[in-house]
Order: C-alpha cells, then structure tokens, then sequence
C-alpha cells in the first residue's frame, strides 16, 4: 500500500473479539459477499457489491474481492491480540473505469465485549491524470462513503449473525 490515497473507516461490533475473529478467519470472502449482499438485497448475486447513495441516486458496481489470509499480532489475552485481513478488490465489470483497492482489515478488542473493525486501504482512481481530476473533485468522496458503508455493512453483518 504504498501509492494512491489512503482512505480509513472503523465500526464496532458488539460481540467479543475471539468470537468476531472466528467467524472472520473461517471465511472472510464469504463475510464481505454476504455483507454486502444482504445489505443491496441482491441474495441471487455471487458478487460482493460497493454501492453508495449520491443526492437520492444510487451508484454501485459489483466487484472482484480478494481476501488473503489472516494474520495474527500480539501474544497473551485477548486484550493484546489484533488480526489482520489483506483485502482487494476491482470492478468486475470493466475494471479499467472504477478505482481499484488495496487495504487490511484490522479486528482487535476494545472492551470484553466489544470488538473494533478498522479498515485501511489505498486506492488508484481509473483513467490516469482525468481520472485524478475527477477524484479531487468528487471521487475521493465517494470513495470514502463507499468504504464507509462496506465497513458499515460488515459491521452490521457480525452483530446479527453471530451467537
């Protein structure tokens, strides 16, 4: 992640972090693929969908998700640990006219019962120097509420599915 402009969003997800970090690792695609999914309402898509709402008009594009493996840091309690997630992803649909995304995904504890998701990534906005016209004029928004939401929508995701 060391190009393209750097874009943070956090959520929180009322449940401890052990049990928000097993349902993670087992299968984070999945998780990403039914956050997003169930939150667009598009139960027949086997694409993750970004979407956001610009002045009543919603914009989305499904999307390309790649998701490496877990990494763990920290020793002891859980109060020490955090786990990383590496994500990417790309339009899946002309993939030269959207931004293309390079980020992690940290979870770690904020309280016993409480467990922090902290989404930091680089993006490259599309289409070379118009493209980063466009981004310091609007893209870099939308960008951000994009990401924003996804985060939101994993976040809501892990709260009601987890027991």
């Amino acid at each position: 992640m060391t190009e393209g402009r750097e874009i943070r969003s956090y959520d929180y997800v009322n449940h401890p972090y052990s049990r928000v970090r097993e349902v993670l690792i087992a299968d984070p695609a999945s998780v990403f693929r039914e956050a997003t999914r169930g939150a667009a309402s598009r139960a027949e898509s086997v694409a993750a969908q970004l979407r956001v709402n610009l002045g009543g008009l919603e914009v989305g594009a499904d999307i390309a998700l790649d998701v490496g493996s877990p990494e763990d840091e920290g020793a002891g309690g859980d109060a020490q640990r955090i786990t990383r997630i590496p994500v990417a992803w790309k339009a899946a649909q002309r993939p030269r006219l959207f931004p293309l995304m390079s980020a992690v995904l940290s979870i770690y504890p904020l309280t016993a019962t409480e467990t922090q998701l902290d989404f930091l990534g680089r993006y490259q906005p599309p289409l070379g120097m118009v493209g980063g016209a466009l981004d310091a004029v609007a893209g870099h928004r939308i960008a951000e509420a994009t990401v924003h939401r996804l985060v939101s929508d994993v976040a809501r995701y892990l709260r009601t599915h987890i027991a």
